[in-house]
C-alpha cells in the first residue's frame, strides 16, 4: 500500500518521538539512577521492576523503527507508559518532588501515550482486522 508523503513524515516523527524519549530514560534505569530507584521502590519492585520496564522499552522502541513491527511497538509503548501514568496517579503522584520531578516523567509518558495512540490509528487498521477475523 502506497502512502502519502505527510503520511511517512508524521508516522516517522510520531515512532522517533516514542523511541527517543522511551530511549533516553534506559540510561536511568540501567544505571539505577536516583529517579529509578525511588519510583520502583515506592512500587515494591526494585530492581527487578526496574530492569524489566527498561528491557520491554527497549524492545518497544526498536520494534517501532522496524516498519514490519510499528504496531506492535506502538502497542508496547502505550502499555509501558499506560500503566506508568496510572501508577503516577494512583500510587506514586504526578510530581514526584522527593527527587526533583515537577512532572517531568509523567508529561513524557503522556506525550508517550498520544504518539502512540497516533501511530496505532495510522498503522494499526490492517493488524486490527486480522485479530477480528482469528477472534
Amino acid at each position: 500500500m502506497q502512502h502519502t508523503r505527510a503520511f511517512v513524515i508524521t508516522s516517522w516523527a510520531l515512532r522517533l518521538i516514542v523511541a527517543v524519549i522511551l530511549l533516553q530514560t534506559l540510561f536511568f534505569k540501567f544505571t539505577a539512577a536516583k529517579e529509578s530507584i525511588y519510583i520502583f521502590s515506592t512500587l515494591g519492585v526494585e530492581p527487578w521492576g526496574r530492569i524489566a520496564s527498561g528491557i520491554f522499552e527497549l524492545i518497544a522502541s526498536i520494534l517501532l523503527l522496524m516498519p514490519v513491527t510499528v504496531p506492535l511497538g506502538a502497542a508496547m509503548a502505550l502499555a509501558a507508559c499506560g500503566s506508568a501514568m496510572l501508577l503516577h496517579v494512583t500510587k506514586l503522584g504526578i510530581a514526584l518532588t522527593a527527587v526533583g520531578d515537577n512532572g517531568e516523567l509523567f508529561t513524557l509518558a503522556a506525550v508517550v501515550v498520544a504518539c502512540a495512540m497516533g501511530i496505532l490509528a495510522m498503522h494499526g487498521r490492517p493488524y486490527f482486522e486480522m485479530l477480528r477475523r482469528v477472534a
